[in-house]
């Protein structure tokens, strides 16, 4: 196993990397819309969210030396379901072409009251 480590992406905010690559593939932990840095919340529209933690986990992949045209499986939380549509815009202009298998479903509450967080599965 190795750790996968990137000043472009928010540090872990508890006892846990950031991703770990296990085989052939790569595991990131979740991601919520923190910036790189200040680890500042990005707050507002589900869409500045989404945005903000699509570019944190881009920038995980590519210190892997993979893309999201290789990612296998996200999942994503939402803490409103009514955000479905706008996330679902935001993701698509993100990841292009690549369509992951995905699952999306609503919690009660997010870390830092996050209105969304990401994790992923992707081959290396």
């Amino acid at each position: 196993m190795r750790t996968i480590s990137t000043p472009n992406a928010p540090a872990a905010i508890g006892p846990y990397s950031q991703a770990q690559i296990s085989g052939n593939y790569l595991f990131t932990s979740g991601q919520i819309p923190l910036v790189p840095g200040t680890m500042d919340m990005v707050t507002g529209p589900i869409e500045a969210q989404a945005e903000q933690v699509l570019k944190n986990l881009s920038a995980v992949l590519a210190t892997a030396g993979t893309g999201w045209d290789r990612v296998v499986k996200t999942t994503v939380f939402l803490t409103d379901l009514a955000d479905f549509a706008a996330f679902n815009a935001a993701y698509e202009k993100a990841l292009g072409a690549a369509k992951p298998a995905r699952s999306t479903v609503q919690v009660a509450a997010l870390p830092r009251g996050a209105k969304v967080e990401i994790e992923l599965i992707a081959e290396v």
